[in-house]
């Protein structure tokens, strides 16, 4: 999306976005906070170097640094590569999911696209119908979808309020395009009645919110984690990150290894049509 605002508008945009004052921005950066106004109200051009320094105080993600750049008359610093041509960055990406197994593991861009996963996340995907599984697919409309796998979830009500936080929160760290639209989009799914099945589950014992899914295997309990690259300089890359689902009682981790032991090849292990190796 090609912005129009003046960079100044931009800069103060970010700032109030991250609730900091001008004093604050200004002393931790290093400059002014007069010359910050100046700059904020058009008085005054930014050079380069505090552009950078006023992202990196900002938290700025790379791709909207690069907005920022531009509205100040600069080139762009940081590339932007499809995810196939990342090189040691995907061949990292593709060992930390391998070396999950038998853990669900998947790599999704900041807009929650498939890019890469792991055989063990294979079973859980292979009855998506064939709408939500057309490349790109959206992992979060693949999950809360009425007919994609929030009809095996068992705390569907639960998970999907902690999915919606966590869009929000990172629409508002991020204001990354098309995550309003996505937002709008799982907000619109159907919301469970307060007598489906898990809906109003929420055990005082559980350390973390975990995913109630049900399986030909039987229900499993997943607590996940998120990784991501440190200091990336690449744009898509500082948009990945790495999901894997770790079992959150010992059943569900037997499960998990009795479903590693599945020959690949046989039914519902095959990942083939759900990566799009171009999406980047």
């Amino acid at each position: 999306m090609t912005r129009t605002e003046p960079v100044g508008v931009l800069i103060r945009r970010w700032r109030e976005r991250r609730g900091r004052s001008q004093l604050d921005v200004s002393v931790c950066a290093e400059l002014s906070a007069r010359h910050l106004s100046f700059v904020e109200t058009g008085r005054a051009n930014p050079s380069r170097g505090m552009i950078e320094r006023l992202c990196d105080e900002l938290d700025v993600p790379l791709r909207e640094r690069n907005e920022l750049y531009l509205a100040a008359g600069f080139a762009p610093v940081h590339a932007e590569r499809a995810f196939t041509d990342l090189g040691a960055a995907r061949a990292a990406v593709e060992a930390v999911l391998t070396g999950h197994e038998p853990n669900p593991a998947l790599a999704v861009n900041v807009r929650w696209e498939l890019l890469a996963a792991n055989r063990a996340m294979a079973a859980f995907l292979h009855d998506v119908p064939l709408e939500l599984r057309t490349p790109p697919v959206n992992v979060l409309r693949v999950t809360l979808h009425p007919d994609g796998l929030s009809r095996r979830i068992g705390n569907l009500a639960q998970w999907r309020a902690h999915l919606l936080r966590r869009v929000r929160r990172q629409l508002a760290r991020t204001a990354a395009e098309g995550l309003a639209e996505l937002l709008t989009e799982l907000e619109s799914y159907p919301v469970p009645g307060p007598n489906a099945t898990g809906a109003g589950r929420a055990p005082t014992d559980d350390l973390v919110v975990p995913l109630r899914l049900s399986t030909e295997y039987g229900e499993l309990a997943l607590l996940y984690t998120t990784t991501m690259f440190g200091s990336p300089r690449d744009v898509t890359l500082d948009e990945i990150s790495v999901e894997t689902f770790f079992p959150a009682d010992a059943a569900t981790a037997e499960t998990l290894r009795a479903m590693s032991a599945i020959p690949a090849g046989a039914a519902g292990t095959s990942l083939a049509g759900f990566v799009d190796s171009g999406v980047g």
